[in-house]
């Protein structure tokens, strides 16, 4: 329990109303994106100026409070659970987008800002920033950071490590550094930069980044194929890219999530097929018509009962719109949900979701898969109820299965949820002692008294 005299000088520093402590609002920011972890925090403060972050952060330091950073909360690991109270650091206020660098194509924001009103405001100027979680509507910069987050996207333009310059972060000690820059080209030194990018809230507070941005595609357009196997749509993933062709998205649906879409909003998805892949190719005009002539060419070769091209914008929105309500189907189909996120290499996606139906099959429990097929980082999703002991021993049996089988096929435990607090015990079990050794080394020499995000990864 923090003392009544730290809450007093909090509200001198942030002011009275950015200081939350009623039932009400603790509870608000007792978990996150999961369904599985619920912790209170004994104050909620609300900076909006690097200087508030580090004044708070030396009293936190001094009096060894445990700090948990807070961006929009949508974060499905775990990772702003406040698992050992203290203070939640919520920066949702401290949100200004300072500068759009048309001419260099760069951009300086605070973390609490929105990645759909950078987006927007990047639009204006003929830019966007490419990760795109599904999140978008209410992640922020400074989550997406600490996760090193990705999305659709990622197949032909990366994730947030390969857009971020530069960051301004405070330490757990109240410290302000600066790491990286604003240029394209920087190798002064170790790169620090990368050490915050996936570092979950546990070595500091990310207060400004410098990002890289990207010119907006002239043209875009989407193709949907659908598929009698959810494993030959697994294998065209990887036969298209094999033939050259990159598209910006390729993203996997199967059979439980298209009838649940058409249940929650009909838009004449097939509920008839076991899978449906949906491409997106952008580029210039002549490049995307051939290319996508090219996917339509593969898709029909190598086993897609239909093809479709979307025949407009307005279509094409309708695909992406009923992507986007996948996981909304899954969340709301039961009480609670293991929404996992491995990744394999491409050509093992078939194998890894022949897995998941053995699994389903074996522990007789519902396993749904979809995600992001491009990149080979999928997300079959369980759905169980965590007060029913037997189906949530099976669940987690299965989830345990799912996460060993994706790391024999070559594959990692996580593609860009994070470890935060769902899967410690597979990161202690397949990582090198070594590794682990010199990350909790890093922990140590940045945050000598483990109070920034303590209890995650670890």
């Amino acid at each position: 329990m923090i003392k009544e005299s730290l809450i007093g000088e909090f509200e001198k520093i942030v002011g009275k109303e950015n200081v939350l402590t009623s039932k009400e609002s603790l509870k608000a920011y007792s978990y996150d994106g999961t369904s599985s972890w619920i912790h209170e925090p004994d104050v909620v403060l609300f900076p909006t100026s690097t200087a508030e972050i580090a004044a708070i952060m030396k009293i936190a330091n001094a009096e060894k409070v445990p700090v948990t950073p807070r961006g929009g909360g949508t974060n499905v690991s775990g990772g702003s659970v406040p698992i050992q109270g203290g203070i939640v650091l919520a920066l949702a206020k401290f949100n200004k987008i300072i500068r759009i660098d048309k001419e260099n194509m760069t951009a300086t924001v605070e973390p609490g800002v929105v990645l759909m009103d950078l987006n927007m405001a990047l639009a204006r100027e003929g830019l966007f920033f490419p990760p795109d979680p599904q999140s978008f509507l209410g992640a922020t910069l400074g989550g997406i950071i600490a996760e090193n987050a990705g999305g659709p996207a990622c197949v032909k333009y990366g994730v947030t490590k390969q857009y971020i310059l530069g960051l301004e972060v405070v330490l757990p000690t109240g410290d302000v550094i600066n790491v990286g820059g604003r240029t394209l080209k920087n190798v002064v030194g170790y790169d620090l930069t990368m050490l915050f990018v996936s570092s979950e809230g546990t070595l500091g507070v990310v207060t400004k980044a410098e990002l890289k941005l990207n010119p907006m595609p002239p043209a875009r357009k989407t193709i949907m194929a659908v598929y009698d196997d959810v494993a030959k749509a697994g294998e065209n993933v990887f036969r298209v890219l094999e033939n050259g062709v990159i598209p910006n998205k390729i993203e996997l649906l199967d059979n439980w999530v298209i009838n649940r879409i058409e249940e929650m909003m009909p838009m004449g998805l097939p509920k008839d097929a076991d899978a449906v892949l949906l491409f997106e190719t952008d580029g210039i005009p002549e490049a995307v018509e051939k290319e996508t002539e090219k996917i339509v060419e593969i898709a029909k070769k190598y086993g897609a009962t239909d093809v479709r091209v979307a025949k407009d914008q307005a279509e094409a929105d309708k695909y992406w719109l009923a992507r986007r309500a996948g996981f909304a189907a899954v969340f709301g189909k039961a009480p609670t949900v293991f929404a996992e996120d491995v990744t394999v290499p491409r050509g093992r996606i078939p194998d890894l979701i022949r897995k998941c139906k053995e699994l389903a099959k074996k522990y007789a429990v519902e396993i749904v898969v979809l995600g992001h097929a491009g990149d080979g980082n999928l997300h079959p999703s369980i759905l169980t109820d965590i007060k029913n002991k037997d189906h949530y021993d099976r669940a987690v049996k299965a989830m345990d299965e799912i996460i060993e089988g994706a790391v024999e096929l070559g594959g990692v435990i996580s593609g860009e949820h994070g470890i935060g607090l769902e899967k410690q015990k597979f990161f202690r079990k397949i990582e090198n002692p070594k590794v682990i050794d010199i990350m909790k080394g890093i922990k140590a020499l940045v945050d000598p008294n483990n109070i920034m995000n303590p209890g995650k990864i670890w």
